[in-house]
């Protein structure tokens, strides 16, 4: 269902040079915040909230639950992605980016806040999970609509490095958490766990303000303008309009994401407890590790996206995919090795090669299965549920399948038929354009064969 808008509007002028350079900017600088708070949780999820939120409980158990709450902030975000992205297909990208970017920031300073099990109890624990199923579903609006902003600023040739340089904010956020993080970590274990762990959280509000400043002054997305003024803005309910109309979409663009999701939420929340546990490094070199790790990513992520520009969606990502599924041994190898340096190695093995290489497209892939009026709702549902039960699941599969005395064989198994599914998803899928050129062709023959 669509406005009434008259389809004679005028046509939408061009993007220029400047607003895609404001555009692409504000949609990294968005993503960076969104993912320095997002992922800053995940880190402390295993280094901090075991000790102080789920004390007196058996250490490994402790540290379940704390994935566990982890988790939350993975299952609320399809349902942001569904209301946001309902939101932002009726009223245009830009509205909803601001409020998810205050909403993080608002979560991020209650974190640093908050009372502990100490002080509060069972309420800690409870209190946590809420802020993070708040955060999680903030998160689930804001991925697709920066990637969306930036990707529908950019040259038709040029989308897919357009939306990845979005898409690489992520990384940039994981480098800032892990680095703020790792630097507090280097203190002595009593400081770090009575005040140094809430820093890093509370300093996520200068960033804040300088993204709602740059989101302030960019304009709204042409595509959605031009959708807009054709008359073809949706009023309908998201979930009706994506299960009527792109269940098959909604279905293989999870299945596709949820293998390089798997492991990337694997590297950033449970390997450097697991190296840290089997006592070959510190915390803070882990954590420097990763930090670097991710700088790496930020280049490989546009890297990946501008060979699928150049070669198509299709061959790099399913190239990706097997190109993963043999690099996941050797990248365990070097972690189960013991060596430092070889275990800094599968670092930068996992996410800028291993996870980037079918990652990397993500973005223009995804908002190529569905048309302009229904994009920022399709985008954020199929990209937050291969999240879910990729990224979420990682941890808790991870937790239970490995550990330093058992090794990761049972773990790389899984992580191998993940990206054999992500494979096979990729190549059953069609954009929306080749959808739209086969009914056209059909069409054209059996009006040639009836003539």
């Amino acid at each position: 269902m669509t406005s009434n808008v008259s389809h004679s509007a005028p046509p939408i002028a061009p993007t220029s040079p400047a607003e895609r350079r404001r555009a692409v900017v504000s949609s990294f600088l968005g993503q960076t915040v969104e993912y320095y708070d997002f992922l800053l949780y995940g880190a402390a999820a295993g280094l901090v909230f075991p000790k102080l939120f789920f004390s007196g409980l058996d250490p490994a158990l402790a540290l379940l639950l704390s994935y566990l709450t982890l988790f939350t902030g993975y299952v609320s975000r399809p349902l942001g992605g569904l209301l946001f992205g309902h939101f932002g297909d009726r009223y245009g990208r830009k509205k909803m980016l601001f409020i998810t970017l205050m909403m993080m920031g608002i979560v991020s300073i209650c974190v640093g806040l908050m009372p502990t099990a100490a002080t509060i109890g069972i309420f800690a624990p409870i209190l946590l999970t809420v802020l993070r199923l708040v955060q999680g579903f903030a998160v689930g609006g804001e991925w697709a609509g920066a990637m969306l902003m930036s990707m529908e600023h950019s040259q038709e040739e040029k989308r897919g490095l357009g939306a990845s340089l979005a898409v690489a904010g992520a990384p940039f956020g994981a480098v800032m958490a892990t680095l703020v993080l790792g630097l507090f970590a280097a203190l002595p274990d009593e400081q770090f766990l009575s005040w140094g762990w809430r820093i890093p959280f509370l300093l996520s509000v200068v960033v804040v303000m300088l993204g709602l400043f740059l989101r302030a002054r960019v304009s709204e997305s042409p595509d959605f303008e031009a959708a807009r003024a054709r008359g073809e803005v949706h009023i309908g309910l998201p979930v009706a309009i994506l299960f009527t109309k792109y269940p098959r979409e909604v279905v293989l663009g999870a299945i596709a994401g949820a293998a390089p999701l798997f492991v990337q939420g694997l590297l950033a929340v449970f390997m450097v407890p697991y190296v840290v546990g089997t006592g070959a490094m510190s915390r803070p070199s882990a954590l420097m590790w990763l930090t670097l790790s991710n700088f790496v990513h930020v280049f490989t992520i546009p890297f990946f996206a501008w060979l699928s520009d150049r070669f198509g969606r299709k061959p790099v990502m399913v190239a990706g995919a097997v190109f993963s599924a043999v690099m996941i041994w050797p990248m365990f190898a070097m972690f189960n090795s013991g060596n430092t340096t070889l275990i800094g190695l599968a670092f930068l093995v996992g996410n800028p090669l291993i996870q980037a290489s079918m990652f990397g497209p993500i973005g223009a892939f995804l908002s190529e299965l569905f048309d302009t009026g229904s994009r920022y709702s399709g985008v954020s549902a199929t990209y937050q549920l291969g999240s879910l039960i990729g990224a979420g699941l990682a941890p808790i599969v991870a937790t239970r399948l490995a550990s330093p005395e058992t090794g990761t064989n049972a773990l790389a198994w899984v992580i191998v038929g993940a990206y054999v599914l992500s494979g096979l998803a990729v190549l059953l899928s069609r954009s929306h354009r080749a959808r739209q050129q086969s009914h056209a062709e059909r069409f054209t023959e059996a009006h040639r064969f009836e003539g």
